[in-house]
């Protein structure tokens, strides 16, 4: 077969993808690296009403889900807000709404929440020889859609990376292809504060040598990732691969050897940051991207022994119960991968979940650690759930431990300005 001949075949133009969406279509785009920017750039030019687009993390402010005059052409269901769904929400503009979830289990459920999918647009990297497509950065949930869609149109991308992995499509199971040639969505690698500096050092205390990692990304996992030189033979199963990891690789701190599961493996499920990680991921066969149903299920994460889990948050009770997504019902970001990973290290030998938050937010103003949630607050991770804290006034593990000395211990690493406050609330609550 000349697939060359195949691939020319299938060539369209966005227009034409406009073109075949039809009245109350459902349409799943590629994650965040892998967003296909061309389709979402032109998708308020569609003729059809009622048009349900799921996306993730969206990198940019689409005119189709910005302006509220096109409410009544497409509402963007996401699963992680991003910035420009942040603002679309606030504003109340009737084209963006968060879809609650469990990352491992996104497209599952959208599976079966919706008998059919009529679309799925995303990006992959340039063919070979042998007629095979990657789906590059992401398949978090892209395989699952795809296995299950109506019609399927890629944008292929020569700066996307050819990955190795669960990414393999072959171009006879694409209907649709528009070749496209802008660059992939970068994000920033974030110098830590001293804050953030001071909580990566009170983290790595409680890391030890032959440990699995899972790392985010911002200023504290930055931070960690700067304070893990002196470590030795740490392993990486992780949802995002980031930047930081490549530096601990080349200085000899990530070898992968001393994983249990997938040794000698980067394990992630997408990646995201800047041009330089794009080309170490490029033809990397020590980094397996694999569909997030498995990489972030908790009972597969468990399987590394001593996994541990750094995650952030925006708010934590006297209980434990903690809040990272959304102060009340004003949302931020989303549950993502948090709890399943969290989860996972719970569950694993000699593992480690933790959640690393700064003392105050607003210039010092409010206390991150609160006598009760505001009303509405979701918990991304609850209570009974929750392993280690981590603040930059120090460290508490409260598995296992009573509402009483919980607070207790939650109060001691507050920051001190609030540590009255908290102490007289707690009694008026009966905690303490």
């Amino acid at each position: 077969m000349n697939w060359k001949e195949v691939y020319k075949s299938k060539k369209i133009q966005v227009e034409d993808v406009l073109n075949l969406i039809e009245d109350n279509s459902v349409i799943v785009v590629g994650m965040t690296p892998m967003e296909p920017k061309m389709f979402l750039r032109n998708l308020h030019k569609t003729n059809a009403k009622g048009v349900e687009v799921f996306t993730c993390l969206n990198t940019e402010n689409y005119e189709c889900f910005s302006k509220p005059e096109y409410k009544e052409k497409v509402k963007n269901n996401s699963w992680f807000f991003g910035p420009f769904n942040r603002i679309a929400w606030k504003e109340k503009f009737g084209t963006t709404f968060y879809v609650p979830n469990n990352l491992h289990q996104a497209g599952t459920n959208l599976l079966d929440a919706y008998d059919e999918i009529d679309m799925f647009v995303g990006v992959a990297s340039t063919m070979d020889s042998k007629g095979f497509l990657t789906l590059s950065a992401s398949v978090v949930y892209e395989k699952d859609v795809i296995e299950k869609a109506k019609k399927i149109v890629l944008e292929i991308n020569s700066n996307a990376p050819r990955t190795h992995g669960d990414t393999h499509i072959h171009i006879s199971d694409v209907d649709y292809i528009v070749e496209v040639d802008y660059e992939l969505p970068e994000v920033e690698l974030l110098q830590p504060s001293e804050i953030e500096k001071k909580i990566a050092e009170n983290i790595v205390e409680l890391i030890e040598d032959g440990s699995t990692i899972q790392l985010g990304i911002g200023g504290i996992p930055n931070a960690v990732a700067k304070f893990l030189a002196e470590k030795k033979d740490l392993g990486v199963h992780t949802e995002m691969f980031t930047e930081s990891m490549i530096d601990l690789f080349e200085i000899g701190v990530i070898t992968n050897k001393k994983k249990t599961l997938w040794p000698g493996k980067f394990i992630c499920t997408f990646a995201y940051g800047t041009k330089k990680m794009y080309e170490f991921v490029n033809d990397n066969p020590a980094i397996l991207f694999l569909r997030g149903k498995y990489v972030n299920n908790p009972y597969v994460v468990s399987q590394n022994e001593k996994m541990v889990s750094i995650n952030t948050a925006l708010m934590i009770d006297l209980t434990g119960n903690v809040c990272s997504e959304a102060i009340g019902i004003n949302h931020y970001s989303g549950t993502g991968g948090q709890l399943d990973t969290h989860r996972g290290a719970v569950m694993s030998k000699d593992g480690k979940g933790i959640i690393a938050i700064r003392s105050t937010a607003k210039n010092g103003t409010l206390s991150t650690i609160v006598p009760i949630l505001p009303q509405g607050s979701p918990i991304t991770i609850p209570r009974q759930e929750l392993d280690y804290v981590v603040t930059e006034f120090g460290t508490v593990r409260l598995r296992g431990k009573p509402i009483n000395k919980r607070a207790e211990e939650l109060i001691s690493i507050s920051h001190p300005d609030f540590r009255d406050f908290l102490r007289k609330e707690a009694q008026k609550l009966g905690l303490i």
